[in-house]
């Protein structure tokens, strides 16, 4: 791929996901290897209004100076001090933690998310790779790019890389050094063919998760665990299966067959669906004491508030009460 094809890549994969606006601006996070730096660099030719920042974690000593100093120097990077972190996560929270005010923007290429994936099927038995996007306005915009595509990119461009060796000893190192150069001898395509593996995979909730995982893992012969959205899983012995059944919601069970409803707590400004009043003001009117109005659960269908248990009553919702659950 020459870099004209992964630039076009990168700016496609944008576009499908929605990672940046047409001529936005964004900060990239630099290490000043090959990932980051094409990264910073296609964006840039691409159109998109970029920065760069690098968190120095003072780890390697010189490396480390020389490091910065090369993002400062070449990339116009803002340097910051990242030091105070040992494990892995750690120094990935103190990265995150900087430049929260923007939309930020990381290196990671399809060859992360491959020993991501692979270290996580054999730590814990699941397959989640990187997401395009977090929550906390990270965007990962070479998801679809290779590491070596990546490398060939700043050759041919000739712009100049870092080469970071604290990877080795590391989990992910011993992945990228060792495991998958067998896997690549076991077959060709199952780097691929792992990325293919997380993409089919329908992705849950990592609470949910767990209560499966906890429910499959059961000693006892019938166990039942509650989903949520008054969904449940029953597992009788080898035999799983799921049943729909109330909502229940603290001493609260709620109860409907009418389509789209949902179950949550109140919001400022919420009003009654068709009316103008204000759920605040229902609340008030039944005289529900004010610490308790947060945790009170409303029937909401498409944004509008349906039904007030205890208070507001709506046609094919029931509601009950046990004063025995506390609050």
């Amino acid at each position: 791929m020459d870099p004209r094809e992964l630039r076009t890549h990168v700016e496609a994969f944008v576009r499908r996901h929605a990672l940046i606006e047409p001529g936005g601006e964004l900060t990239v996070l630099v290490s000043g290897g090959a990932d980051s730096t094409c990264l910073w660099h296609a964006l840039g030719w691409l159109g998109y209004r970029v920065s760069a920042l690098h968190v120095d974690h003072g780890l390697r000593g010189s490396e480390s100076d020389e490091d910065a100093r090369h993002c400062r120097d070449f990339l116009g990077a803002e340097i910051v001090d990242g030091r105070g972190g040992q494990s892995e996560d750690e120094l990935r929270r103190l990265r995150y933690s900087f430049a929260t005010d923007r939309l930020r923007a990381t290196g990671h290429t399809a060859s992360d998310a491959v020993e991501t994936i692979l270290y996580r099927l054999v730590s814990s038995g699941n397959t989640r790779g990187i997401p395009v996007r977090r929550e906390d306005a990270v965007v990962r915009p070479l998801l679809g790019i290779w590491r070596e595509e990546t490398e060939a990119y700043c050759r041919a461009e000739g712009v100049p890389v870092r080469r970071d060796s604290s990877n080795r000893g590391t989990k992910r190192g011993l992945i990228r050094d060792e495991i998958l150069p067998l896997l690549r001898r076991l077959h060709p395509g199952a780097e691929a063919n792992l990325l293919a593996l997380a993409a089919e995979r329908p992705r849950l909730p990592r609470t949910l998760e767990r209560t499966l995982l906890e429910l499959l893992s059961s000693d006892a012969g019938t166990k039942q665990a509650d989903l949520g959205g008054g969904l449940r899983a029953v597992r009788e012995y080898d035999r799983l299966s799921l049943e729909r059944g109330p909502v229940r919601w603290g001493p609260w069970t709620i109860e409907s067959a009418l389509p789209g409803l949902e179950v949550r707590t109140w919001l400022p400004g919420d009003r009654l669906a068709g009316r103008r009043k204000k759920v605040q003001d229902v609340f008030v009117d039944a005289k529900v004491p004010r610490d308790a109005r947060s945790g009170w659960p409303l029937v909401v269908r498409a944004g509008e508030v349906v039904a007030v248990p205890g208070i507001v009553e709506t046609a094919g919702v029931s509601a009950s009460r046990s004063d025995d659950d506390p609050d």
